[in-house]
């Protein structure tokens, strides 16, 4: 059984910043489940068992190589998508994320393309499909 497919998958998502206005992107590689080669913030599963607060710290450190500094709890969003005629549906809890920006690093190469450090009023193309929610229900807590 498949989480998001076969039964409501629940996820982190986590907006990485250093603290001087500048937020973390990744570039999704082929290898990616979906929305290849297109940016976006990291995220991952939550994992049977795990608190959420431990699932943020794990995926943090598991994809960029470091510690969280400090966060805030965004909100939460019900993700319903229809990718390639497959239907999912997430709850994604996100987060904005403080990081050292010298100690991140692209640490799943094989999901990930690139890493990159962008300003809010500069992001690149294409964006994840799910992007522009998040930020349109965030934005005012965004003040980086």
């Amino acid at each position: 059984m498949k989480k998001g497919i076969d039964f409501i998958g629940i996820t982190t998502v986590f907006l990485c910043h250093d603290g001087q206005g500048n937020i973390l992107l990744s570039k999704r590689s082929n290898k990616c489940r979906d929305e290849h080669g297109r940016w976006d913030p990291g995220g991952g599963s939550l994992e049977y068992g795990q608190r959420v607060e431990d699932s943020l710290k794990r995926e943090v450190k598991e994809e960029y190589g470091t510690d969280v500094l400090d966060f805030e709890f965004l909100g939460y969003r019900d993700v319903h998508r229809n990718e390639n005629r497959i239907k999912s549906h997430w709850v994604a809890l996100d987060f904005k994320v403080l990081v050292d920006k010298n100690k991140v690093k692209n640490c799943e190469p094989h999901k990930c393309e690139e890493l990159k450090w962008f300003k809010l009023n500069n992001l690149p193309e294409p964006m994840h499909s799910q992007f522009t929610t998040f930020y349109e229900l965030y934005k005012n807590k965004l003040n980086l």
